[in-house]
């Protein structure tokens, strides 16, 4: 580190907050070098506050000037940052830690496979004893409340499903990576599939919509949509197959999970850490991200305002965050922007995790109020132009930061974050506390007996597949495939079928009491009726990704 410092100046975010927080700073710490004392009394709350580690000076560790980030502004966003290997991961965890702790429900995303240990007690040993020591903290090993996931069930976990209605247009054109003109004709096909009272439940459900609107049947109805052209569609149509080949009908369909469930908390009043295990998809980097994503969107249409509450309502830890915005399209990105903003003010708090901060767009890095950085290289020259614009994302400081951001350690960050008052606290170079929960992945047979006794395991582990708009095209030819649209029944008479689905779900609901009777006590009865529910024969309202508003 080095010693080259400078004295926060007037007027800025790092040098205004010391000065009103400076009475609260202890005895103590009051015997802090002056430059090293400013820094401290910005993290001096009086509120409830998580606790992150001791301030790093001149090469020392002072105990005595903890760093900490207040509870109500981890809804304010923030970015985890920092080169592979330097500790993102344990800091993902400590915080998950102390959120649970103060009855704030937590979701991480796991992309390496080893952070389900956060539900097991740690082990204790000479290095967390050390660490503990030289930041003051009184370390106990505990484990937290936890809930494990997977996307459609491939991993371990309790499968995350969701339908193709919910997921929407924009969502799904990022994952099939669709250019912005086939993006806008496939909005058209949802909303054809809306109007027309055709269910878009799975891969097929859109396949066969695509394929009978490509159709010497179909002709007619899609010169109905307008911009919609036959060669655009085909281009669509051979995506969806593509996509269907390569496995990914697996994470759409039914039952299609409650975003709601990631708000529980424990008998306790602990808050419940969802962990969505991703290790098995991997090389799906595009269908991860996006449905991580889907599932912000989804919680931000069903989530109340509730402008600036006490504590969070869910803190949702967002890694390999870069993969997000790769190729994506401008609209994308600015429905990203939008979400990130608005979601605040219902509670929720994003953590972006990636390398570094020019993985994430400008216009969404604005939002991110709360930052901690941990190490970065500097051996290439890409590394180093990152490296200077890493720096110009600082407030002012007193640390030589372009030297500091290459020497920390692992477990070491520079962190800056948004004070009880809003304003940003003094960059702080700090070493951070060690988790009290396992640091590495829960045994294999430890982790499955979790999934598997897990209230929540009956109601999704079993998909469902009912009549959707697959059934229906198909029962309008004779019960052929959708690549065998060709020879079936008539033009009229697929066309009056797909007109009257509108008139069969209406028959449908008037039998509905007597099923409900029958299914209302099985645990999938909730995830079905969101879907079931909605009125067919008018337009679904879909939000800024395009995805359905449901009723829960």
């Amino acid at each position: 580190m080095s010693d080259r410092k400078s004295t926060p100046k007037a007027g800025t975010g790092a040098g205004t907050a010391p000065r009103a927080a400076a009475p609260e700073v202890s005895a103590r710490a009051a015997a802090l070098p002056r430059e090293a004392l400013e820094i401290a009394a910005g993290y001096a709350f009086t509120g409830p506050a998580l606790h992150l580690g001791a301030l790093l000076w001149e090469g020392g560790c002072l105990p005595d000037a903890q760093i900490r980030v207040p509870l109500p502004m981890l809804n304010r966003h923030g970015l985890v940052a920092g080169a592979t290997g330097t500790g993102k991961t344990k800091t993902l965890q400590l915080i998950a830690e102390q959120l649970s702790a103060q009855g704030v429900p937590v979701f991480l995303a796991d992309v390496k496979g080893d952070l389900s240990g956060v539900a097991a007690p740690g082990r204790p040993g000479d290095k967390v004893g050390a660490r503990a020591a030289e930041v003051q903290q009184r370390w106990a090993a505990k484990g937290c409340p936890a809930e494990f996931y997977a996307l459609g069930g491939i991993g371990r976990g309790i499968p995350v499903r969701a339908t193709i209605t919910s997921f929407g247009p924009v969502l799904l054109s990022k994952v099939l990576r669709l250019n912005p003109t086939q993006e806008q004709s496939l909005g058209l096909i949802f909303h054809y599939a809306d109007t027309k009272g055709l269910e878009l439940v799975d891969l097929k459900d859109l396949r066969a919509v695509v394929a009978f609107l490509t159709s010497d049947e179909g002709k007619g109805e899609l010169k109905g949509i307008g911009g919609l052209s036959t060669a655009t569609a085909g281009v669509i149509l051979r995506s969806l197959t593509a996509f269907e080949a390569q496995g990914m009908a697996d994470f759409f369909g039914e039952p299609e999970f409650d975003t709601g469930e990631l708000l529980r908390t424990a008998e306790d009043g602990r808050g419940v850490v969802s962990v969505l295990e991703l290790a098995a998809v991997q090389d799906r980097p595009q269908l991860f991200s996006t449905f991580l994503m889907w599932l912000l969107a989804d919680l931000f249409h069903d989530l109340p305002e509730v402008g600036d509450a006490e504590r969070p309502k869910l803190v949702f830890f967002f890694d390999e965050a870069h993969l997000l915005f790769d190729d994506a399209s401008e609209a994308f990105l600015d429905a990203i922007t939008r979400t990130v903003r608005l979601i605040r003010s219902k509670g929720v708090g994003v953590f972006f995790v990636t390398q570094t901060p020019k993985d994430v767009p400008a216009d969404v890095l604005g939002q991110l109020g709360n930052r901690i950085q941990h190490a970065l290289r500097a051996f290439t020259p890409d590394d180093q132009k990152a490296l200077k614009a890493t720096v110009k994302t600082f407030p002012n400081s007193a640390y030589d930061l372009e030297e500091l951001l290459t020497g920390l350690g692992t477990g070491e960050a520079v962190v800056t974050v948004l004070s009880e008052k809003g304003a940003p606290t003094p960059v702080a170079a700090t070493r951070l506390r060690a988790p009290e929960s396992l640091m590495g992945p829960l045994d294999a047979a430890e982790l499955e007996r979790a999934v598997t006794s897990s209230a929540l395991y009956g109601r999704y582990a079993q998909a469902v597949d009912r009549e959707s708009a697959y059934e229906r095209l198909q029962a309008s030819r004779g019960g052929k495939g959708p690549d065998e649209i060709r020879g079936g029944k008539g033009p009229d008479e697929i066309r009056e079928a797909v007109g009257g689905a509108g008139e069969h779900r209406a028959r449908q609901q008037k039998e509905q009491p007597s099923v409900v009777e029958q299914v209302v006590g099985s645990g999938m009865f909730k995830s079905l009726a969101r879907s079931i529910g909605t009125q067919i024969g008018r337009e679904i309202t879909r939000s800024v990704f395009g995805t359905a508003r449901r009723r829960r």
